[in-house]
């Protein structure tokens, strides 16, 4: 644990006021990359807090953290809404440079001071007469795959972020493809070798996916992007020769991961290289006024903690930590009171939020958070 001064009533962790969770084995707190846009929010909101007004009705004075915490579910505790938790998260500016998280086993301690609201942060460290408990501020500077909690849920996107990809074209209709396996077998797994040609990039591991199906808007149509899912991992064994030739021999892989069996005329994609992945959670700038275009996988509905394809991308102004609210589109129902019996339509109600954290050109993966009712394509969302 590094040593450091004592801090006042509103430091905690600027990665949480600045909204930085990264995704990177082993990273030194030090070394957390921070984006201007990340200081500029850290900047505004520092020493802030949120009104009395935002709190929820029941806001616990105290909470310790538990394992299997995250940010959102004890913001949910404190607040009426969860995503505004980097406003609860007040802290000098000077910490910017070094951002921490929070850990199982900290007290958190709701402080109301003029008309505001902020999380301090502290530890019981000593137990005093009549049952009093002295609260002392401190902060912890480590790597950040120590049990540190996440902002939301990172165990459910964390696959999606190599996995779930999302072309402007079919661009998978020309990629390496598996042509054969051994034994003359139609499907493999793991351990298993398997047979491809193609145009290799000297890779040698390689994701495979099932051919790419395209996300085609609700209302216009239109194609905005081909799927493609996702069934494993394959590892080169040995390069094909004379591609193309009368004697050609293919290139022969080693199924790796397999999420699903692996079959013949599955393509190959390189596995990109792993870099940071930041999550500021914020409602969108302007208003925002979309469908969703499917529920990924095989189901037709989605419930909470299931990832849904948005057709707005970051052509849309689309962005990682967009928080969106869902609604239920009002019913039409018939007016029994008057002799025409006239049809109505209800309002349309909000019935759960989303947290967007893969964005491509055109279309957006996003977490269903909270959700009173099943969501299905066409299902509208708006900025919170």
């Amino acid at each position: 644990m590094t040593q450091r001064r004592p801090l006042g009533l509103t430091t905690i962790y600027a990665a949480l006021l600045a909204g930085a969770l990264i995704s990177a084995p082993a990273l030194a707190a030090g070394d957390y990359p921070i984006t201007p846009k990340q200081r500029e929010t850290a900047q505004k909101v520092a020493q802030a807090g949120v009104p009395l007004s935002e709190l929820a009705p029941n806001a616990p004075d105290t909470y310790t953290v538990k394992r299997g915490d995250t940010l959102w579910a004890i913001s949910s505790l404190f607040l009426k809404s969860p995503w505004r938790w980097p406003e609860l998260w007040g802290m000098n500016d000077d910490q910017i440079k070094n951002p921490h998280l929070i850990y199982p086993g900290q007290v958190l301690v709701l402080v109301k001071a003029d008309g505001r609201a902020r999380l301090q942060l502290g530890r019981d460290v000593t137990g005093g007469t009549n049952g009093d408990v002295k609260l002392s501020p401190r902060v912890r500077s480590t790597s950040l795959d120590d049990g540190s909690i996440a902002s939301i849920p990172q165990h459910l996107i964390e696959p999606f972020l190599n996995e779930a990809i999302v072309l402007n074209t079919d661009e998978l209709a020309t990629a390496p493809r598996i042509v054969a396996a051994q034994e003359n077998r139609v499907w493999m797994t793991k351990g298993e070798l398997a047979y491809a040609r193609g145009e290799f990039t000297g890779d040698s591991e390689y994701r495979i996916f099932r051919k790419a199906k395209p996300l085609v808007d609700p209302v216009t149509k239109e194609v905005l992007g081909y799927e493609a899912a996702y069934v494993g991992t394959a590892d080169v064994v040995r390069p094909g020769s004379n591609a193309g030739g009368a004697q050609e021999v293919p290139t022969t892989l080693k199924i790796g991961v397999a999420r699903q069996e692996v079959g013949v005329g599955d393509r190959l994609a390189p596995i990109p290289a792993r870099g940071y992945t930041s999550y500021m959670p914020h409602a969108p700038s302007g208003p925002v006024d979309g469908l969703i275009v499917s529920v990924y996988g095989d189901a037709i509905n989605a419930g909470q903690n299931q990832i849904v394809a948005l057709n707005r991308g970051s052509a849309n102004g689309m962005e990682k930590g967009h928080v969106l609210a869902l609604w239920r589109t009002g019913r039409v129902v018939r007016d029994g009171t008057t002799e025409a019996n006239d049809a109505i339509r209800l309002p349309d109600e909000r019935h759960g939020s989303l947290f967007v954290f893969q964005v491509f050109d055109r279309v957006s993966y996003a977490l269903v958070l909270t959700v009173q009712e099943p969501v299905t394509a066409g299902d509208r969302f708006t900025q919170p």
